[in-house]
């Protein structure tokens, strides 16, 4: 059995993002002959988010990385936390849209649809910030035109209530050694060190043979997932997040 293919997503992309790391990971991608994802929060109020003052030609580099083949995901529509809701897929305790009514969460995921596609960017898939989303985000997703959501758990992209989700890494040191299918390394390119980076590099340098552009993720063909596997999936994203917790809080 072959090894498992990775392939990438980044987080917050805005006019206003770390743009030095942005430039070091697309030399990555270049190096490594693939394209990721890319999930552009539409409508930006997140003050963690701004790093450099807003680049007026953000959808102009947008639109020519579109040609060089990278995906886009709405990641939001402001970026900012409105619940402490885990979700569905509890990897955190804060979400844009978990908990909100469903006429609101449909109304926010119109509007940062509509957004990226007035400036060029043409997407029917989405990125919930901090994973979390709830049933009626789904069900908006679904009635919104969306066809994809980049998240859950798993070898290879599944369907559930109409969605085909993509799933991500629970552990990327486990994915790496894994065999079969595919799965997502996830990049918050604004916070990377520089230490973090060479780490990046050599990963990048030493598993390219594995590393896979987003659009051949998105022609692989899905399988169902039914209840159980869903459960099994809530389960660990809740592990990950206590893990993650108390480990900080031994740091500390």
């Amino acid at each position: 059995m072959t090894a498992r293919k990775i392939a990438v997503r980044m987080d917050d992309i805005t006019p206003d993002m770390n743009w030095g790391n942005f430039r070091f990971f697309r030399e990555l991608f270049r190096e490594a002959g693939i394209a990721p994802l890319l999930g552009i929060v539409p409508d930006n109020r997140d003050p963690k988010l701004h790093c450099e003052p807003a680049r007026e030609d953000f959808y102009e580099v947008m639109r020519a990385l579109a040609d060089e083949g990278y995906v886009f995901a709405v990641h939001g529509l402001h970026h900012l936390y409105t619940t402490k809701r885990g979700g569905l897929f509890p990897l955190n305790r804060n979400s844009e849209f978990a908990g909100l009514p469903y006429g609101r969460q449909r109304e926010m995921l119109r509007r940062g649809r509509e957004e990226l596609a007035e400036n060029g960017i043409e997407t029917d898939i989405f990125m919930a910030p901090s994973h979390s989303y709830d049933a009626n985000t789904l069900r908006a997703l679904r009635e919104s035109g969306y066809t994809g959501v980049t998240d859950g758990f798993g070898k290879r992209p599944y369907r559930y209530r109409g969605l085909t989700f993509y799933p991500i890494s629970f552990k990327l040191s486990r994915s790496l050694k894994g065999k079969g299918g595919a799965t997502t390394l996830v990049i918050h390119a604004n916070t990377v060190t520089e230490e973090e980076k060479q780490r990046y590099a050599r990963l990048f340098r030493e598993h390219r043979q594995d590393m896979i552009s987003y659009k051949e993720y998105l022609e692989m063909a899905p399988v169902t997932r039914h209840a159980p596997g869903r459960i099994a999936e809530y389960l660990l994203a809740q592990c990950k997040f206590l893990s993650v917790r108390l480990l900080r809080a031994v740091r500390h």
